[in-house]
Parts: structure tokens; C-alpha cells; sequence
């Protein structure tokens, strides 16, 4: 064997890679690193974000599925689920739906506007906020003293443990994992259309009588009840039987 050349095929490799790395990286704002605690994000979001980022700048996919995503961060798709839509529940991730008029092809993208915009404003709010004339800026080699401590991550007034049972339930009902446009469609019900829960649990069980269990049908259901003025569990059962019994 030519050791000789082994060694030098493995430097070329070497510097292949590296300048392959070097083509290939990902602009990652040092705010998110610096502020996303202050955004109340776990570590785990915080990271989920950067592949998404990783995603769109450096391998061109504006719309990654859960398997993909998985496969960077090594959490399984079905707890990426939730993260996901705790972000787009808290004005950091968006999806935005994209039609080709030409080839009628409808695609999304994740849309990362709000994450820069609360980023932007933590940055205006350290920069507004007056020091004290002994604290001076210091580079990240010279030691951590004299850094202010942390606020303690994690504070989160919405009621997760309720949300993430109604998406639970859901996919038992579907029998799969709910795609995040999908957990966007509960979280809009609960939030900007204001529909308890029992409300929407009511509508995806009139879906599975009526054997037609997907999230259209479920909305026109939860609309019609909206504009019928049904706004109880209550409400929505004598509301069901009425029709029936016409039905008959």
C-alpha cells in the first residue's frame, strides 16, 4: 500500500470538505443565540429554528417535513409536531401557502418574519435600556464578569398541557401525526375563533359520524355553528338533533 498516497488522497478529501463547508454555511442572526431565552424558547426550540433556517438558506427547502427535520435534530416527528406549532402559537413561525397559477401546484413555506421582529425588539429594548457607567461592553474572551444575570426561560401563560391534549386526541382520531398546517387549523379555532374545546371535540366526532373525517368538513361544522349562535356543548347536541329528527 502507498501510504504516501492514502495520505494525500485524504488531505484532498480534507480539503474538499472544508471548502465544501465553507460554501455551505447558514447565516445564524446572534440574537437568536443571545435572546432566545429571553423569547421564553427551550433549547430544543431554539435549535429547531436554526435547522429551519439551515433548511432554507443552505439546501434550498423553504417547507422541510417533520421526517426531515427529525433527522437533524434526532426528536421524533411526533414531538416536533407540538414545538412547531407552540412557535407559530407564539408569533415566531408562520406558514405561508403559495399556488403556481401555471401548473396549479399549491406549495407553503415557513415564514420566519416574526422570529426577527421579536428578536429586533429585544435588541431595541438592550439598547434602550440605560447601564450602569460601571458595566462595560466586554468581548466573549474576556471573562463573564460583570454580565447581567439571565431571566429564567421557559414562563408560559397559555395552558400547554390542555392544547396539547385536544391535538392528542385528534390524532387518535386520524391515526397519525398531524401535519402543522393541521395543528395551525386547532390552534386557530382556539384562539382566534375563540371555540371551546369541548365546542371542537363536539364537530371532529359529528366528522367521524359522518364519515368525513378532515379538517374542512370539521370547519364548515364549527362555522354553521357560529353562525347559528351554538356556543355550548349543550347548544351544538340540540342543535344536531334538531336536524336529525327533520332528517328522518
Amino acid at each position: 500500500m502507498d501510504h504516501g498516497n492514502a495520505g494525500g488522497n485524504r488531505r484532498s478529501w480534507a480539503d474538499g470538505a472544508a471548502a465544501g463547508m465553507s460554501q455551505g454555511m447558514a447565516i445564524i442572526p446572534y440574537s437568536l443565540l443571545r435572546h432566545y431565552r429571553k423569547l421564553g424558547l427551550t433549547d430544543r426550540e431554539a435549535m429547531l429554528l436554526i435547522h429551519l433556517i439551515g433548511f432554507q438558506q443552505v439546501e434550498f427547502k423553504a417547507f422541510p417535513s417533520l421526517e426531515e427535520l427529525s433527522d437533524v435534530t434526532g426528536i421524533p416527528a411526533a414531538s416536533i409536531a407540538p414545538s412547531l406549532q407552540r412557535l407559530m402559537k407564539d408569533g415566531l413561525l408562520g406558514i405561508d401557502e403559495y399556488v403556481d397559477g401555471a401548473q396549479g401546484i399549491h406549495y407553503e413555506r415557513y415564514n420566519l418574519n416574526g422570529l426577527y421582529k421579536k428578536l429586533a425588539d429585544c435588541m431595541a429594548e438592550e439598547d434602550m435600556t440605560p447601564q450602569p457607567d460601571r458595566i462595560k461592553p466586554q468581548s466573549p474572551l474576556s471573562g463573564r464578569g460583570g454580565s447581567a444575570p439571565m431571566d429564567p426561560a421557559g414562563a408560559r401563560t397559555v395552558p400547554e398541557k390542555e392544547e396539547r391534549n385536544l391535538f392528542t386526541i385528534f390524532e387518535k382520531e386520524f391515526g397519525r401525526p398531524l401535519s402543522p398546517m393541521e395543528l395551525e387549523t386547532i390552534s386557530g379555532w382556539v384562539d382566534a375563533d375563540r371555540y371551546p374545546d369541548e365546542l371542537i371535540l363536539l364537530a371532529l366526532k359529528e366528522a367521524v359520524f359522518a364519515g368525513k373525517l378532515h379538517f374542512r368538513y370539521i370547519d364548515r361544522i364549527l362555522l354553521e355553528w357560529s353562525r347559528n349562535r351554538v356556543r355550548t356543548a349543550q347548544d351544538a347536541k340540540a342543535y344536531t338533533q334538531k336536524f336529525r329528527n327533520i332528517g328522518r
